[in-house]
Formats: C-alpha cells, structure tokens, sequence
C-alpha cells in the first residue's frame, strides 16, 4: 500500500479534529472557527519588553513598554507572546501540560513563529526553558521544548538545550505573589557543562509556555548573560495579564 494510501486510511478511522473542542476538521492541528473566534490571540500595540497588550496613545511616552517593565526593566531586549492566558487559552494550555496533548505544541509553535518573525536575526538560536530532571520525569516531556522545536521549523532555526540547565528543584509558583516568584528562583538555572566548549550564539531567544511574573524568564536571561551571551530574546505561547 501506497504511503497516500496509508494516510488516507488512518484519516479514515481517526479524522482530524478541533485541538480544542474535538470537533471534526477537514485538518489536522487546527481550531475549528468557533474556537478560533474565541482564542484570546494578542495584536495591535504590545509592550516591547513582556509582550502584554498596551494602549498605544497612553504608553506612547514609555517608549512601548508597560509601565512595569519601564519601572523595572526586564534583563532581555524584547518579548512576545502568541496569546492571552484566560478563557480558551487557559484551557488549552492547561490540556498540553498536564493532559499530555504533546499534539498542541504543532500549532502553539506555529502562532509562535508568526508572532516573532520579522524580529529575529538569521544567526539566533531557540532555547527553551529546561524542567528539572525530576519534573520532566513525571510529564515525560518538556513542552517548551516541543514548542522551541515547532517554531525552528518555521523560522530555520537551530534549537540549543544545551545552553543552561535547572539542577535544582524549585518550589512550586503557583500561590506566590510576584517577589516571591522572583526569590524562588534566583539562582535557579546553572550554565550548561557543554556551553563553553563551542562559540556562544549571538542571539538567543528563551522559548517557554507561560509567563506570570517573567521570574522564570529573568533567571534564564541572567544565566546566559553571566555565561556571556549577548543579546538575550523572549517568546512565550501565552501571557498572563498584570491582574492574573
């Protein structure tokens, strides 16, 4: 049987579906539209620095950026974010992490992509936030790894994960409030042994699921700017708000 064939088949007995709602799609990996008109995705003016939606006209005197990251500069030089995390999105995320529907990272990496192209060089290079052996034991997979995969298909990029580790566990995040975040994990992300045996890129952009606070983000930047990268990026498929 011809490989055309073949995937004609599998089609057959498992047709493609809504990676949100389940509903049948005449294509894998997709949103149906109503889910797609739902997805909180992010336009229009965004802070620089943390990808958050902002008011053009009342920012216009921080130079694009959130009033805290103007206050507190992050240590990168800009961030994106594909989408809000609330509503559908939240779902979503929340099915790829814990539901291990490893299949969403094909579309996250995707809106990824497209949220950053234009804005890096030729020579970056992704890296995605490495998990702690023992957290990635119990999810079996990292998914900022997946994503970080998805988005170099997209933009011919190279993916390092050998560029820092997490050798300690950090408590979990989720009840901290923001300085707490940032205290947790100061000193959470260790250069990687291999980092130093090859010129280090000039440009890396730090791939992740979700940004809260940037706590996690900030420690990666740090450890790769002590390590002597230069210039340090950031992209994550989703942003909570200030309020969330």
């Amino acid at each position: 049987m011809k490989l055309g064939a073949i995937q004609t088949a599998i089609r057959m007995f498992f047709p493609a579906q809504c990676i949100l709602c389940r509903e049948p799609l005449d294509r894998e990996n997709a949103l149906c539209g109503p889910c797609w008109r739902k997805m909180p995705f992010i336009d229009g003016s965004v802070c620089n620095k943390c990808g958050t939606p902002i008011l053009g006209d009342i920012h216009a005197h921080l130079e694009d950026t959130c009033e805290d990251c103007h206050d507190v500069p992050p240590p990168w030089d800009w961030g994106r974010a594909a989408l809000a995390y609330e509503g559908e999105a939240r779902k979503l995320i929340l099915a790829f992490k814990h539901g291990d529907r490893q299949e969403i990272a094909i579309a996250g990496g995707f809106w990824m992509a497209q949220r950053v192209q234009g804005l890096i060089a030729p020579d970056a290079v992704l890296c995605p936030i490495p998990l702690h052996w023992r957290r990635k034991l119990s999810r079996r997979y990292n998914q900022a790894e997946f994503l970080a995969r998805e988005m170099a298909r997209h933009l011919n990029l190279d993916v390092r994960t050998d560029l820092i580790v997490r050798p300690r566990p950090t408590i979990p995040l989720e009840a901290a409030d923001q300085i707490e975040r940032h205290a947790r994990l100061a000193g959470a992300f260790d250069p990687h042994p291999a980092v130093f045996q090859s010129p280090l890129p000039r440009e890396v952009i730090l791939v992740d699921d979700v940004m809260t606070s940037g706590a996690t983000l900030s420690a990666a930047a740090q450890c790769l700017s002590h390590a002597g990268v230069i210039k340090i990026n950031i992209v994550v498929l989703a942003r909570v708000g200030r309020n969330g």
